[in-house]
């Protein structure tokens, strides 16, 4: 049976789907307080420069290797190469399998929260308080789950639409209202007193910070906070027309993630200096120390649905991504119906994520090489599967495939020149070095 490829109805909505799952709660937790332990506006510097050169080389290539073969990683590396090419696109795909399980989890939490900023149970400045509320929550064996539950139906229902009808008319509501919600939250962070302080320490380099640690850390946030690494932008870019410039399109992708970050900052870093609280607060920052904040606000009520509504809306965006990039493996090698693929797929993803939930509660005993179901979930994404994915693409785009590459990239002279290398060896070895630095 062969079915007709689904493609973008238009550009803007493949660069802000593209760009959806570039932006997801890492942009908005985690850059600033990177940022934060590593320097501010030195990292910022460095961060925008691995993002424009090496990030944006990566993702043109995945755009240009989907759009060529117009097939998800599996089914472009076995359309371009075949022999065992299409494991590593089978690494990529499983890697946002597992992924998306834990991830489906976290973005539970933010719908958790949500429901608790409208009864407005976190709106305390006891920040014991918050730790104990955080911890119940997550501890819980039902709550938990019940949300991780709601939020994979959220990215059934979008990606059950295709592609156009679907995900492209989402990104078309919820990128914008991304924006919408960071701004009314950046403009009422930077009315507080003392907000300019803590927008001048965000901003303001501190070059003695500048380590080769720090350049990694640097390297890695760039990289993977553009949806490298699981052959989601090949995905993607298999439904882009041929007629569309990919150049342009991975330079937008490339300037929407980076400004959501720096957005985030603005957003979190003055608040946080205002109150006299620790940017480098890592993921609790998200639900124990923002809460404080809006507590302290006239009308934080308000703000606090608005931001816990932003943390789910980033969530969503790139969820959405994850679940269609699985889903390619079904729909392009087996031409099987959309629905009964997305919906097996998410039943699947949330029996998954049962236990990485109840591994931060009643199955915590439970270990796998030393930390428990969620984290050992994390790590093994994070730092091997992404990692070791995102070289694969960039070997085979560089030495296996190039003539092809060279061909549908649209890049000409000593651009083209600087992309070759970089996939042959700059990519490679730059992925490598963040592996063996995770590792």
């Amino acid at each position: 049976m062969t079915t007709t490829r689904s493609s973008w109805g238009s550009r803007l909505g493949f660069i802000l789907a593209a760009a959806g799952s570039a932006v997801g709660l890492g942009a908005i937790w985690k850059f600033p307080f990177v940022t934060a332990m590593n320097g501010g506006g030195a990292f910022i510097l460095l961060f925008l420069l691995f993002s424009f050169s090496l990030g944006f080389a990566q993702l043109l290539v995945e755009f240009t290797l989907g759009r060529a073969a117009q097939r998800g990683p599996v089914g472009m590396f076995r359309r371009l190469a075949g022999g065992l090419w299409p494991l590593a696109g089978l690494l990529g795909i499983f890697a946002a399998f597992v992924l998306y399980s834990f991830y489906s989890v976290v973005g539970g939490w933010t719908l958790g929260y949500l429901a608790l900023a409208f009864e407005g149970s976190v709106l305390t400045t006891d920040t014991a308080v918050l730790t104990s509320t955080f911890t119940r929550y997550v501890e819980d064996p039902l709550w938990p789950i019940a949300s991780h539950a709601a939020f994979a139906l959220a990215t059934l229902a979008i990606v059950l639409g295709g592609v156009e009808k679907g995900i492209e008319r989402a990104s078309k509501l919820l990128m914008p209202a991304l924006f919408l919600l960071m701004l009314a939250l950046i403009v009422r962070s930077l009315t507080l007193p003392g907000a300019a302080a803590g927008a001048l320490a965000f901003f303001t380099p501190d070059f003695s910070a500048v380590t080769p640690a720090m350049a990694g850390d640097a390297l890695g946030l760039a990289f993977f906070s553009l949806s490298l690494g699981t052959g989601g932008m090949i995905a993607y870019g298999s439904y882009v027309k041929q007629e569309t410039p990919v150049v342009r399109s991975a330079a937008w992708v490339v300037g929407l993630s980076c400004l959501v970050a720096l957005l985030s900052g603005l957003m979190i870093f003055p608040a946080l200096v205002a109150f006299g609280l620790d940017p480098a607060a890592g993921p609790g920052l998200t639900f124990m120390t923002m809460p404080v904040v809006f507590a302290s606000l006239p009308f934080g009520q308000v703000f606090a649905i608005a931001f816990f509504a932003l943390l789910s809306v980033a969530a969503l965006t790139s969820s959405v991504s994850m679940l269609e990039l699985i889903a390619t493996l079904f729909l392009d090698e087996f031409s099987l119906p959309r629905r009964p693929v997305v919906i097996t797929l998410s039943l699947a993803v949330f029996l998954c994520g049962v236990p990485a939930s109840l591994s931060l509660g009643p199955w915590s005993d439970i270990s796998v090489f030393g930390k428990n179901i969620f984290d050992a979930m994390d790590y093994s994404v994070s730092n091997v599967m992404m990692p070791l994915s995102g070289i694969l693409v960039a070997l085979f785009a560089g030495w296996r495939v190039w003539p092809l590459v060279r061909q549908h990239s649209g890049l000409t002279g000593l651009p083209l020149f600087a992309l070759k290398w970089n996939c042959r060896l700059v990519a490679p070895l730059a992925i490598a070095a963040i592996l063996l630095k995770n590792l």
